[in-house]
This record gives structure tokens, sequence and C-alpha cells, in this order.
């Protein structure tokens, strides 16, 4: 139940694409995104990933060169792939650079996963896609005053077996259409996402911790739910797993 390592680091060709908005024609610049860009790249690298920047794109460049980074031929030679982006966002998705508002070159979250699905990009059948996005995702804040309370309880889950009883097979090879996706977004829906124009954002430097610390013994989402617990002294933003589809578990083995 692990996601295998195909080839040695030697031979393997591990790609991964950072999309960064930082100057927009009617949003305020994005400060300290740079740095982000910086310390991202030199985390992938780290972890065996050839990195291809791309800066300040409209919605419809984003999707072009997400739709060209599916397609690159190293990606055969691979055993997984990792999507950054980082902009202005709202709730239906990423800011293009000529968004004036939630309505206008918004990159959805559907156009991503659909470019990078079982039908879309085959070359990455099977293998894990890693989807990290840093953006705001609406204006409320993320925190709420509470007063101290019991736990609640909690009780065991109920389930369904899942039957082929009426159905044929014509035995045919069938996979799920979005298989093998993980996603962690640097807030939770409606809220904003905290960044210091002298250090970069909070959830990319929280992420990079957690990384460098665990990536050489823990799989992926049990990286995911550190960089989550990270957040417990900052109420005012929570990081969310959303849309994960992973099978297996993920372990990056840096330096192997």
């Amino acid at each position: 139940q692990i996601y295998p390592i195909y080839l040695p680091a030697e031979t393997r060709t591990r790609k991964a694409l950072l999309i960064c908005n930082i100057e927009f024609e009617h949003l305020s610049k994005r400060c300290g995104a740079e740095k982000d860009v910086e310390e991202m790249t030199k985390l992938l690298e780290e972890l065996g990933y050839k990195v291809e920047n791309h800066l300040n794109l409209t919605s419809q460049e984003m999707a072009n060169v997400l739709k060209e980074f599916a397609h690159c031929k190293e990606h055969q030679n691979s055993d997984s792939t990792f999507l950054v982006l980082m902009s202005h966002g709202v709730r239906s998705g990423l800011c293009g650079t000529r968004s004036r508002d939630r309505n206008t070159d918004i990159l959805s979250l559907d156009t991503i996963y659909e470019t990078f699905n079982n039908k879309h990009c085959q070359v990455l059948l099977g293998k894990p896609k890693v989807l990290i996005i840093q953006a705001c995702r609406g204006e409320k804040d993320g925190s709420v005053l509470v007063r101290d309370v019991d736990s609640p309880k909690t009780t065991g889950a109920s389930s369904s077996l899942m039957t082929t009883v009426g159905l044929e097979s014509d035995k045919i090879c069938e996979v799920h259409l979005e298989s093998d996706f993980a996603c962690l977004y640097s807030s939770t829906p409606d809220t904003v996402a905290w960044r210091s124009p002298l250090t970069g954002s909070v959830f990319i430097q929280h992420l990079i911790k957690q990384f460098r610390n665990c990536a050489h013994n823990s799989h992926l989402r049990e990286i995911f739910r550190k960089v989550q617990y990270s957040f417990e002294k900052f109420p005012q933003q929570l990081p969310a797993e959303e849309r994960t589809t992973l099978i297996k578990k993920f372990y990056l083995f840096p330096g192997c």
C-alpha cells in the first residue's frame, strides 16, 4: 500500500511546476511572494524535482501552462509530480493577473484536476500528483472565540458493502477518473490566508519546515497533518486538505 519509486534518483526525471502571481493589473501586489518562490523552489529541488517556474500569468495562461506541463515527456520516467500555485484567490479559484473581482480572470480548481486526471494525463496514471495552493478563499477571518466545553462523544462509523450483483464485465482496463491526487490548500473555504511582506506566506513557511523535518520518514498525508497541526497557535488560518484521492501512502524518500 505504498506508491513505488520506479527508478533510482540518478535516472528518474521528477518534475514540478510552480506558478506564482505577484503583480496584478487591478489588485494589490503580493509583497513577500518572491520569498515563497525562492524557498519553495529550493525545497522541491531538495526533494529531487526539476522545477519549472512561471510568474504573473492570466487564468488562461495558467491553464495553458498546466496543460503543457501535463504532457511533459519527463513524467514517463518519474514517480510523481508537484503543482504549486500561489496568487490572490477567491472561493471559486485563483486570480489571474487581470482579475478585477471574484468573477473575472479566475482559474478554477476543476480546471487543474481535469487537466491532470487519468483521462487527460495518462503519463501520470497511478502516480501521486501533489497540489499545493497558497491563496485566499474569501475575506472572512479564520478564527472564532469559544468557551471551554466537554469533548463531544464519537460513535463508530457505519460501513456499507460494495457489490457487483447485476453488473457485467467486459474485461477492459477501467480506472478512476480522478485518483492519486493530494491537495493542501492554505486556508479553509471563505477565509483569508496570511502573508508577510518580508518573509512570505505563513502557510508556505510552515509547509517547508514540516517537509524538511519529516519527509525522510513520514508519508505525504502525515506531513500534511503536521502542517495543519503547526497552525494550532495561529487560529486566524488553518490549511485544508481537500479533494485528496491518494489510495496508497506516498513517501518521498529524498536523497535515495
